[in-house]
Protein backbone atom coordinates (compact mmCIF):
# COMPACT_ATOMS: atom_id res chain seq x y z
CA UNK A 1 0.00 0.00 0.00
CA UNK A 2 1.43 3.67 -0.90
CA UNK A 3 2.00 5.60 2.71
CA UNK A 4 3.08 8.80 3.29
CA UNK A 5 4.06 10.34 5.74
CA UNK A 6 4.38 14.03 6.22
CA UNK A 7 6.10 15.96 9.02
CA UNK A 8 7.87 18.96 9.90
CA UNK A 9 5.13 21.47 10.49
CA UNK A 10 5.58 24.37 12.66
CA UNK A 11 5.02 28.12 13.98
CA UNK A 12 7.56 30.51 12.63
CA UNK A 13 7.74 34.43 12.11
CA UNK A 14 7.14 36.11 8.75
CA UNK A 15 10.52 35.74 7.11
CA UNK A 16 10.98 32.67 8.56
CA UNK A 17 11.78 29.72 6.99
CA UNK A 18 10.58 25.61 7.69
CA UNK A 19 11.31 22.51 5.61
CA UNK A 20 8.58 19.67 5.19
CA UNK A 21 9.56 16.18 4.53
CA UNK A 22 7.42 13.43 3.00
CA UNK A 23 8.43 10.24 3.50
CA UNK A 24 6.94 7.44 0.92
CA UNK A 25 6.89 3.75 0.94
CA UNK A 26 4.43 0.82 -0.21
CA UNK A 27 5.29 1.69 -4.14
CA UNK A 28 8.29 2.50 -6.56
CA UNK A 29 9.55 5.63 -5.44
CA UNK A 30 10.82 6.06 -9.42
CA UNK A 31 7.60 5.63 -11.51
CA UNK A 32 5.82 8.54 -9.35
CA UNK A 33 5.17 11.97 -8.81
CA UNK A 34 5.06 13.53 -5.44
CA UNK A 35 2.70 16.86 -5.21
CA UNK A 36 2.94 19.37 -2.09
CA UNK A 37 -0.47 20.74 -1.60
CA UNK A 38 -2.35 22.84 1.31
CA UNK A 39 -5.49 24.36 2.59
CA UNK A 40 -5.38 27.72 4.50
CA UNK A 41 -8.69 28.20 6.64
CA UNK A 42 -11.96 29.07 4.78
CA UNK A 43 -10.32 28.02 1.29
CA UNK A 44 -9.75 25.12 -0.92
CA UNK A 45 -6.89 22.77 -1.17
CA UNK A 46 -4.77 24.00 -4.03
CA UNK A 47 -1.50 22.52 -5.29
CA UNK A 48 1.93 24.11 -4.86
CA UNK A 49 4.76 22.50 -5.80
CA UNK A 50 5.32 18.91 -7.41
CA UNK A 51 7.97 16.66 -8.06
CA UNK A 52 8.54 14.04 -11.10
CA UNK A 53 10.68 11.45 -9.49
CA UNK A 54 12.19 10.00 -12.60
CA UNK A 55 13.43 12.93 -14.05
CA UNK A 56 12.97 15.67 -11.21
CA UNK A 57 11.02 17.93 -13.03
CA UNK A 58 9.26 19.96 -11.35
CA UNK A 59 6.34 22.55 -11.21
CA UNK A 60 6.01 25.94 -9.02
CA UNK A 61 2.77 27.57 -8.80
CA UNK A 62 3.30 31.19 -9.06
CA UNK A 63 2.32 32.40 -5.37
CA UNK A 64 5.37 30.16 -3.85
CA UNK A 65 8.33 30.76 -6.77
CA UNK A 66 11.31 32.04 -5.70
CA UNK A 67 10.73 31.06 -1.96
CA UNK A 68 10.04 27.32 -2.09
CA UNK A 69 12.10 24.72 -3.65
CA UNK A 70 11.18 20.96 -3.46
CA UNK A 71 13.87 18.22 -3.64
CA UNK A 72 13.91 14.87 -3.69
CA UNK A 73 16.27 11.98 -1.90
CA UNK A 74 15.71 9.03 -3.98
CA UNK A 75 17.42 6.81 -1.48
CA UNK A 76 15.68 7.59 1.14
CA UNK A 77 12.32 7.53 -0.67
CA UNK A 78 11.62 11.17 0.95
CA UNK A 79 10.37 14.83 -1.08
CA UNK A 80 11.38 17.72 1.33
CA UNK A 81 9.67 21.09 0.66
CA UNK A 82 12.12 23.73 1.59
CA UNK A 83 9.94 26.88 2.40
CA UNK A 84 11.90 30.31 2.70
CA UNK A 85 10.34 33.96 3.17
CA UNK A 86 7.50 32.73 4.61
CA UNK A 87 4.67 35.30 4.59
CA UNK A 88 1.67 34.09 6.58
CA UNK A 89 -0.60 34.07 3.79
CA UNK A 90 1.41 30.56 3.19
CA UNK A 91 -0.88 29.49 6.65
CA UNK A 92 -2.02 26.50 5.96
CA UNK A 93 -2.21 22.60 6.43
CA UNK A 94 0.38 21.19 3.98
CA UNK A 95 -0.20 17.93 2.59
CA UNK A 96 2.14 15.54 0.47
CA UNK A 97 0.16 13.29 -2.57
CA UNK A 98 1.53 11.32 -5.31
CA UNK A 99 0.30 9.32 -8.20
CA UNK A 100 1.43 7.13 -10.95
CA UNK A 101 3.43 9.38 -13.60
CA UNK A 102 4.89 6.61 -15.78
CA UNK A 103 1.99 5.30 -17.43
CA UNK A 104 1.62 1.32 -16.45
CA UNK A 105 1.01 0.86 -20.33
CA UNK A 106 3.30 2.40 -21.68
CA UNK A 107 6.04 3.20 -20.06
CA UNK A 108 7.63 6.26 -22.63
CA UNK A 109 4.79 8.14 -21.12
CA UNK A 110 4.87 10.39 -18.09
CA UNK A 111 2.36 12.70 -16.87
CA UNK A 112 3.37 16.15 -16.13
CA UNK A 113 3.59 16.41 -12.43
CA UNK A 114 1.22 19.01 -11.93
CA UNK A 115 -2.11 17.82 -13.31
CA UNK A 116 -3.06 18.06 -10.03
CA UNK A 117 -6.27 15.69 -10.45
CA UNK A 118 -4.26 12.16 -11.30
CA UNK A 119 -3.34 13.00 -7.45
CA UNK A 120 -5.00 9.52 -5.58
CA UNK A 121 -2.56 8.86 -2.31
CA UNK A 122 -2.61 10.85 -0.18
CA UNK A 123 -0.78 11.83 3.34
CA UNK A 124 -2.05 13.30 6.67
CA UNK A 125 -1.57 16.98 7.03
CA UNK A 126 1.24 18.77 9.01
CA UNK A 127 0.10 22.46 10.00
CA UNK A 128 2.16 25.60 8.98
CA UNK A 129 1.72 28.79 11.24
CA UNK A 130 3.17 32.08 9.94
CA UNK A 131 2.86 34.63 12.75
CA UNK A 132 3.16 38.16 11.54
Amino acid sequence: DVQLQASGGGLVQTGGSLRLSCAASGFTFDDYAIGWFRQAPGKEREGVLCISIKDSSKYFASSVRGRFTISSDNAENTVYLQMNSLKPEDTAVYYCAAFRARDPANWRVVYYCNDWTRYNDWGQGTLVTVSS
